[in-house]
Parts: structure tokens; sequence; C-alpha cells
């Protein structure tokens, strides 16, 4: 049995969200957990131009015009750059490329935002995140706009807690 990296369940989870509830912020959660998982610190690897995409909707969403500019720059150039990864072959990659570019130019032209869905061409991998969307609870527009605020955050502070205290006892030892 072949593995392919883009079934993995946080990819699958990645683009439930960016297709379904069109949760950017949480796209991008899923997907650095999964790069942290098998290309920490690589900045140049395809799921960070695929972090990066969602982080531009998520932008775009907020009326940060600049930022999203920037940041969707950024991943179309890290796509176009990583185009032949696997991580890329459950998407129409040509129409993926032209909606980026799309939202880039909409951007410019300072039209309110729009949404648009990865384009999936690998039927399996399309009817698994169908069946996902199905299961999604519908969020309110408001708490998307403004999640990186209104989220429960205690887990992270909580790890990050518990970061420093190991680092403490390693350089005590």
């Amino acid at each position: 049995m072949i593995h392919l990296p883009y079934m993995h369940p946080l990819f699958v989870d990645y683009c439930t969200y960016f297709n379904g509830n069109h949760d950017y912020f949480e796209c991008h959660e899923v997907l650095e957990e999964y790069w942290k998982d098998i290309a920490p610190g690589d900045k140049e690897h395809v799921l960070v131009g695929l972090v990066q995409l969602a982080t531009g909707m998520y932008h775009w969403r907020r009326h940060n015009l600049n930022g999203a500019t920037k940041i969707l720059r950024k991943a179309q150039k890290n796509l176009l750059t990583n185009k032949a990864s696997t991580f890329l072959h459950p998407f129409h990659f040509p129409l993926l490329e032209e909606r980026i570019s799309q939202s880039i130019s909409q951007i410019e032209q300072e039209q309110p935002f729009q949404s648009f869905t990865l384009p999936l061409i690998d039927e399996a991998f399309e009817r698994m995140i169908a069946e996902k969307i199905a299961t999604l609870t519908k969020e309110d527009t408001h708490f998307l706009l403004h999640k990186h605020m209104l989220r429960d955050r205690s887990d992270i502070l909580e790890a990050r807690a518990q970061k420093i205290t190991e680092k403490r006892k390693e350089a005590e030892c």
C-alpha cells in the first residue's frame, strides 16, 4: 500500500475546514501542526505554502488587505515552487493557482472578501472531505472573523508553561 501524505488526518482536516466552513484559522492550526511533525523549520516546505494560503484568506476576511496580499503572494510563490509535491496531487493545480491569482487581484481592487474552495481531483479524497464537511458545525461569522482572539487558549498556555518547566529542569541538570 502506498502512503499518500495528503491522506494524513491533519491534511484532511485542513481541506475540510477550507472547503467546508471556511475556517481559515483552524486550517492554519491543523496544517502547522502537521508541518511541525514532518518538516519543522523548513520554511520552503509545501505545507508552509498551504498554511500561508489559509492565513491570507483569514487576513482578507478581516479586511487586512496589505497582509492578505503579502501572504497570498508568498503562498503562490511557495506552491509554484513545490507544484510537483505529492501534497498537491489531490488538487487541480492550475485551477488552484488561478483562484489564488484571482483572490490577489480582488484584494488589490479592494473588493469584498470572497472565499473559494480547493479544487479537488482525487475522487476518494474528495469523498472523504465531503463526508467530513457534512459533520462540521455551522460557525458564527463573527467567531470566524475574530477566532484568534475568541478561542479558548488554555491548552496552548498550559503546553507553553510545561515546555518552560521542562527547559528549566534540563538546564539544572
